[in-house]
């Protein structure tokens, strides 16, 4: 028995060795493959795609050239829709941002999306993982007798009956943020103890929300002049009838805002400041009306845009032109195009542009500044849009000035792009992108069709009448449609044009329900996808007016006036 026992023995001792040894290898395995997706994550996270400012560049394009994910092949009803939601505390006006990389304490490393809403709360959510629903930080800038402005509050906005907003005017612009010092930057207004009205610069620390030194700072700003509300040959910025609208820009370390007006409500005028990035100190102030009234710069909350060599582009809305003998000169500048340069503690205007028919833009509450500026890439060219429906193509070295005659002979091109016997407004900035087949951009005027307009680069012209418009369009009313656009650079097949607008109605004086769209970028008439095709899965709640969608790493994030922020993707994953 003993020797029958003892082979046994040494088998079961074999099996054991051989079974630890399988464990370790497969622990070992485990731990290699567990380093590898962890590589893998961090792989992809330092891959990822921010979106640091409105419009996803300072030329405000409007396209992200990295999206490797979607494309007009799974872009459709059976493998794309809405995937998520985050819940916040009001509607979201601001484009929402992604920063990559962010470096949490006690929370690891996370790319984030940062949401702003009218009640003056931020919030940092996980951009990629959604399963995580609560917010890695949150702060919120009221506190007892501190609460956000309201509509009511503009007891003198049309006439006593101001509804553009529907309740709240927190933070409304589009913050920007510095990814070199891992900064947020964004307005903040407050109503404090029922009577003091303030706006308040914030910067915050992308990991915590804390805010940096010397932020918040309270906006305040004077400059010389002898326009509305001067005293003493000074104009003084007022927080209650200044409304910060626009998106903010990032440029050469000075964080640039710009106010207009609520409906017109007087006395206003167009204010762009300027402060220092890291003490927030003010460093530049331009008003564009000081002998005048009016010019607010508000763009359908377009950023101003920037060229390589830092000079900003605004489009400012009715105002006084010119002095009361002259309208070529520069004192007041609405109805206008104008290229700042920053220069010691001054703004200076290099160049500037006012169409001809500027007293009847003037009358007819026809802004020329209803669009922001587009800087078209690789070429010297600014384009802008306006409440007529038409786009001024100009040369952005020399913005051309006022020609005095009839007709616009100073410009590079002006052709109408909604329909001429109702010419509608134009309030999306026009996207850009050079795809397979041709170099293009696109506009959505309100009642109007999308449409995509191909550019000759021999005559730096676009092709007159489109290339493509879309198969339906948008309802009757304002604002028309806000544009974003997502390729892996010029690849086939990779482009796709994405749209959001009201489903229904007229969204300037009302809250309407809205749909997300995505078209094929190389011809819009072939429509890939929309949220109301599965509704019950789909539906975007309640539009985000002026707000463009935000296109990044696989996802489509889409401010909604319903409280959320809508994310949209692959279905089930990639």
């Amino acid at each position: 028995m003993q020797r029958a026992i003892e082979p046994i023995s040494e088998t079961v001792e074999t099996m054991r060795r051989t079974l630890l040894i399988g464990i370790g290898i497969r622990l070992a395995l485990s731990a290699v493959i567990c380093a590898m997706l962890i590589t893998t994550r961090a792989s992809a996270m330092s891959n990822s795609v921010a979106v640091l400012t409105h419009h996803n560049d300072a030329a405000r394009t409007g396209a992200n050239l990295e999206e490797t994910v979607l494309d007009t092949q799974n872009v459709n009803s059976n493998r794309f829709g809405r995937i998520g939601d985050r819940v916040v505390d009001d509607e979201i006006h601001a484009q929402p941002l992604i920063m990559t990389n962010v470096a949490l304490p006690a929370k690891g490393t996370h790319n984030l999306v940062i949401v702003a809403t009218v009640n003056d709360s931020v919030y940092a959510f996980d951009a990629d993982d959604l399963s995580v629903e609560k917010p890695y930080w949150h702060v919120n800038f009221l506190s007892p007798g501190v609460v956000p402005p309201r509509n009511t509050d503009m007891t003198g906005a049309c006439d006593g009956n101001y509804v553009d907003f529907s309740g709240n005017i927190g933070i409304v612009g589009t913050p920007v943020i510095d990814p070199k010092r891992k900064t947020i930057y964004l307005v903040a207004r407050t109503k404090e103890h029922d009577s003091k009205f303030l706006q308040k610069l914030h910067a915050l620390n992308l990991c915590d929300g804390s805010e940096r030194s010397g932020s918040p700072v309270t906006i305040s700003a004077r400059c010389p002049g002898n326009g509305v509300d001067s005293t003493n040959h000074t104009i003084v910025f007022e927080p209650l009838h200044h409304n910060q609208r626009t998106g903010l820009a990032l440029v050469q370390d000075l964080a640039y805002v710009s106010w207009a007006s609520h409906c017109d409500w007087g006395p206003y005028h167009g204010w762009l400041i300027g402060y220092d990035a890291d003490g927030l100190k003010p460093v530049v102030v331009y008003n564009t009306t000081p002998d005048g009234e009016n010019g607010g710069i508000w763009m359908s909350a377009e950023a101003p845009a920037v060229d390589g060599e830092g000079n900003l582009f605004i489009a400012i809305g009715n105002g006084s032109v010119g002095s009361t003998t002259n309208p070529r000169d520069v004192v007041n500048r609405g109805e206008s195009l104008i290229k700042l340069r920053h220069h010691g503690k001054s703004l200076e205007v290099k160049s500037w542009f006012t169409p001809c028919n500027w007293r009847a833009l003037n009358t007819g509450d026809l802004d020329f500044g209803s669009s922001g500026v587009l800087l078209v890439p690789n070429t010297h060219l600014a384009v802008n849009g306006s409440k007529e429906g038409k786009l001024y193509v100009l040369n952005r070295d020399h913005l051309g000035g006022l020609s005095g005659a009839t007709n616009e002979t100073n410009v590079v091109q002006c052709f109408q792009v909604t329909s001429t016997k109702a010419p509608n407004n134009i309030h999306c900035t026009p996207v850009y992108w050079a795809g397979p087949n041709g170099t293009f951009i696109y506009v959505w005027g309100e009642s109007d069709y999308l449409r995509q307009y191909r550019f000759d680069s021999d005559r730096q012209q676009f092709d007159v009448p489109e290339f493509a418009h879309s198969p339906t369009k948008a309802p009757t009313g304002m604002p028309g449609g806000f544009l974003s656009l997502s390729a892996n650079r010029d690849r086939a097949g990779s482009g796709i044009l994405w749209a959001s607008h009201p489903l229904s109605g007229d969204a300037n004086h009302d809250v309407r329900p809205g749909i997300l769209l995505a078209y094929d970028a190389e011809n819009v008439g072939h429509e890939l996808w929309n949220s109301e095709q599965v509704s019950w899965r789909d539906s975007v709640g309640n539009f985000s007016k002026f707000c463009p969608p935000t296109v990044a790493n696989g996802k489509v994030y889409l401010a909604t006036f319903s409280k959320r922020l809508s994310i949209y993707g692959i279905l089930g994953g990639l």
